[in-house]
């Protein structure tokens, strides 16, 4: 039996029984992490620097590829090395900092997705108000509060689950630290039901954003639908189905990770849920978007292009 105040570092879920084993993962999460990272810069590269990029969409666009950056970038690095040289350990503050890091990236990823449908929903649904609700102004307050908003959510669960008293070892069974498996390890029934309390109330809030997401794509399709050019309504389509691809990858996996029956439950499986949804997810984004946008994929290519006659 142990307390919080004598665990120096966590031990790390591995992701393999063997060495060989290990170095696959290795390589695996390297090729990954190598094609979210290409992926997202250049997006992000691509709309910093076209000028006819700077609209709503593709500056919301922008902060969810920074977003998916931050989230590959905080659990990926450990995991690879952690494989590579056969450890499982971190540190106390390091898995105090990785779950800020994780929580953060991912709860602004969720509200700039659904700062994203609204985007879309006024596109479509409003076109003649689009330039005054989704002003210059408008879009930088709410980037500003989607990033604000995962920062004191992360803040606050980081700092109530490391005040937990810690009694139950310091083994956790994921390869990365995340809130539910420091839970199990706690020997405080108050705070532990203060952390669910705070659970409870970011599930109403994400479930809140869920709602609006789907009562904003019903509106979206209703005025879709009665457009009466087929050309029209694949043009609206279009604009609309990498955005309800990414929300439902996101959502599904996320949920399914953490909401699945006990009885589902396996190490195998539960190691596969979240390396889908912490590092193929974000990897898949860039490559979702730039599909179905001509714009977009048009720009990229433009920048390759010129980077590669610089050289």
């Amino acid at each position: 039996m142990s307390n919080s105040s004598s665990i120096r570092h966590f031990l790390l879920l591995a992701l393999a029984d063997t060495q060989q084993l290990q170095l696959l993962h290795f390589c695996l999460l390297l090729g990954i992490s190598l094609a979210a990272l290409l992926g997202n810069g250049l997006i992000i590269s691509a709309v910093a620097c076209g000028h006819h990029l700077h609209t709503p969409m593709f500056f919301f666009l922008l902060n969810l590829a920074l977003s998916d950056l931050g989230s590959i970038c905080t659990t990926v690095p450990k995991a690879m090395h952690n494989s590579l040289w056969d450890t499982r350990d971190i540190s106390y503050s390091g898995c105090a900092a990785q779950l800020f890091m994780l929580v953060f990236f991912i709860s602004a990823e969720y509200f700039l997705l659904t700062i994203m449908c609204y985007d879309r929903y006024v596109s479509i649904c409003k076109p003649l108000h689009y330039g005054t609700l989704l002003g210059s102004r408008a879009c930088a307050h709410m980037a500003a509060a989607a990033w604000a908003s995962g920062f004191l959510n992360a803040l606050m669960h980081t700092a109530n689950t490391f005040s937990l008293p810690l009694c139950q070892g310091n083994a956790l069974g994921q390869f990365f630290c995340e809130i539910p498996q420091i839970l199990k390890l706690s020997c405080s029934h108050s705070r532990f039901l203060r952390e669910h309390g705070l659970l409870a109330f970011s599930g109403f809030l994400g479930l809140g954003c869920f709602v609006f997401i789907v009562f904003s794509y019903v509106q979206i399709f209703r005025v879709v639908l009665r457009i009466p050019s087929e050309q029209g309504r694949h043009k609206a389509f279009s604009t609309c189905l990498p955005h309800l691809a990414v929300v439902s990858l996101f959502i599904s996996t996320g949920t399914f990770a953490h909401l699945k029956p006990p009885s589902m439950s396996s190490p195998s499986l539960d190691l596969a849920l979240s390396i889908l949804y912490t590092v193929v997810t974000p990897a898949l984004n860039p490559l979702i978007y730039s599909l179905r946008n001509q714009e977009l994929r048009a720009a990229v290519w433009t920048l390759m292009t010129e980077c590669f006659q610089e050289h």
